[in-house]
């Protein structure tokens, strides 16, 4: 592909728009929005393909969550090393190996955008509106009845059932 030299002439006849003499038809339009170009492309390496690729976990990354697991798994193998020790002894050792594993953890890549994902969560909780204890009651006690209700339909029904069964067969009292 022949290089022209100048990249910003090139991005801008690569977003030519199809519409030219007609209306928008765009929702977005004039609300602060980009209106979508037919075709649009960004040349970026030549061959109009954004080689640009995302980075995935490092080799620390990796090492840290193998210390994280190692240090877990240290909590509970002491656990059941140290037998004739006391007990509390045993599980304060046990949480203090899940608590470090859970420390290295979030230092990785992953663990911070687990992180992230906690935080957006909480974020997300505060939102819902949540039922009030008279509608909470009012559900469960519509939930109870129908329970109660389904449950002597089907033993009316298994009931009818075995009788209807023992009359065929000839089987029972």
């Amino acid at each position: 592909m022949p290089e022209t030299g100048n990249r910003a002439n090139e991005v801008a006849a690569a977003q030519a728009s199809s519409s030219i003499g007609r209306a928008s038809v765009s929702k977005t339009e004039g609300w602060g929005f980009e209106t979508l170009l037919a075709c649009q492309s960004i040349a970026v390496d030549g061959f109009g393909m954004n080689t640009k690729a995302e980075a995935g976990p490092g080799t620390l990354d990796t090492i840290k969550l193998a210390a994280a697991v190692l240090a877990a798994l240290g909590g509970f193998v002491g656990y059941y090393w140290f037998v004739d020790e006391s007990v509390l002894l045993r599980v304060l050792g046990l949480f203090a190996g899940l608590a470090l594993g859970v420390v290295i953890a979030f230092q990785s890549a992953q663990g911070k955008q687990a992180w992230e994902f906690i935080k957006g969560s909480q974020v997300e909780i505060r939102k819902v509106v949540w039922p009030s204890k008279q509608e909470t009651l009012n559900t469960t006690l519509v939930v109870l009845v129908f329970t109660i209700v389904l449950a002597g339909f089907f033993f009316l029904v298994d009931f009818a059932l075995l009788n209807f069964t023992q009359f065929v067969t000839g089987q029972g009292g």
